[in-house]
């Protein structure tokens, strides 16, 4: 039973996925940290110095805070701000994807294309049962 589970979490399925897994937690740290430290900023500057992380509209009256957090423990509050900030770096996140499928979609039709050319130019070896066929057949054409 161990060698069967050895054999299963050794298979190289099972170790890309966990490779993957990880990229995949580090490559959303890193977008994450793009969007929040380099991306909103640049926008709240554009728009005038707007701190979206803060950007929230109170579903009952008298709700006084001026941050999200005072206004959570007041109120009910739809927080609209963090999903801009979200949408932001689902779009950059998406996007980044894109030009990766893509740029790997390149190599692999170009990869393609370089085995086919090499396909084209190797000569075709015929085995020798094929060699003995051909000329049987060629000299059955003669004999008619």
């Amino acid at each position: 039973m161990f060698k069967e589970f050895r054999e299963f979490a050794l298979k190289g399925n099972l170790i890309d996925m966990a490779v993957a897994f990880v990229m995949g937690a580090a490559f959303t740290k890193l977008s994450t940290s793009f969007i929040e430290d380099l991306i909103m900023p640049l926008v709240g500057r554009i728009s005038g110095g707007v701190d979206f992380s803060n950007k929230f509209v109170a579903l009952s009256s008298g709700v006084t805070a001026t941050s999200l957090a005072e206004a959570k423990k007041q109120a009910a509050v739809l927080a609209y701000g963090n999903f801009v900030t979200i949408t932001i770096n689902f779009v950059i996140v998406a996007f980044v994807m894109f030009l990766v499928v893509k740029a790997i979609n390149k190599a692999k039709a170009l990869t393609e294309k370089q085995a086919e050319a090499a396909a084209e130019a190797a000569p075709v070896e015929v085995s020798a049962q094929e060699k003995l066929l051909t000329e049987i057949r060629d000299l059955l054409r003669q004999r008619q």
